[in-house]
């Protein structure tokens, strides 16, 4: 590479390195609660975990039993949060 080339290539790289962080990105979304405000995905989160202790009773009572709780219920925690996200957030 000459010297020439090699000084295009740094000016490219330094544009795609920096370029995203020159983008503006929307305000985030928040929800208050009493006076203070808390990131909406919490918010989701701690519904979501509401949801799971629920579905857990429910497949209790219908005496289904997960085949491993310790993956099934984590996982059905984060799909309930993003589909809450999803649902009123986006």
């Amino acid at each position: 590479m000459t010297i020439l080339q090699n000084c295009r290539f740094v000016r490219l790289l330094s544009l795609l390195l920096v370029a995203p962080l020159l983008s503006s990105c929307s305000r985030a979304p928040s929800i208050e609660v009493l006076g203070s405000f808390f990131p909406a995905w919490l918010v989701c989160f701690i519904v979501a975990i509401v949801l799971t202790a629920l579905a857990r009773l429910a497949l209790l009572r219908l005496r289904v039993k997960a085949a491993l709780p310790l993956l099934v219920y984590p996982s059905l925690a984060a799909l309930l949060t993003f589909v809450l996200w999803l649902i009123f957030f986006y």
